[in-house]
This record gives structure tokens, C-alpha cells and sequence, in this order.
């Protein structure tokens, strides 16, 4: 699988924010995020977590929608779906 591309956009003191387009099948690779953060979406993304103990999860996110997660997330993301996805991460330092 091809990896997503992660675009360092803007970092100070307190927050990190970094755009990251899949390709389909594009994964981001197994990561813990050190900093609670946000996601916001650019485009429909066909989210697959696979997470600690083997579980995967998949679900649509629509485009423009927002979520956060707590500092300590590990997961590997992967483009689940047929066309490419876009998000924008921003980390809470």
C-alpha cells in the first residue's frame, strides 16, 4: 500500500496543523498521537482504524465534518474507499 502524504501547513507553541490526502488504499502507517487532536474533513473519507488488538473499524465521515480524539490514539488509518480522501489534523500541544 502507498502512504499517505502528510503537508505540514503551520506549527507554533501550541498547536500542529498538518493536511493528509490518501490515495485509495493510502495508510498512514501505525502511529500514537502525543497530543489530543481534531480532524477536519475536506472531502468524504472512507475511514478503515485498525487498532491495538487486531480490531479494525470502518466508517464514512462526511466531508466538512469534525471530530477530536484523546492524546494516546494508536492506530494505522486507511483509505477504505474507491476515490481519493482529504483531512486537516490539528494537534492540541
Amino acid at each position: 500500500m502507498a502512504d499517505a502524504v502528510g503537508t505540514l501547513l503551520m506549527e507554533n507553541e501550541r498547536v500542529r496543523v498538518t493536511r493528509f490526502d490518501f490515495a485509495p488504499g493510502a495508510q498512514t502507517g501505525w502511529h500514537i498521537h502525543p497530543h489530543e487532536y481534531v480532524i477536519t474533513t475536506l472531502t468524504e473519507c472512507h475511514l478503515r482504524l485498525e487498532l491495538p488488538g487486531g480490531e479494525t473499524r470502518d466508517s464514512i465521515v462526511a466531508a466538512g465534518s469534525a471530530y477530536t480524539r484523546p492524546e494516546g490514539t494508536e492506530h494505522n488509518v486507511i483509505n477504505g474507499g474507491s476515490a481519493p480522501m482529504s483531512f486537516i489534523e490539528v494537534e492540541l500541544k
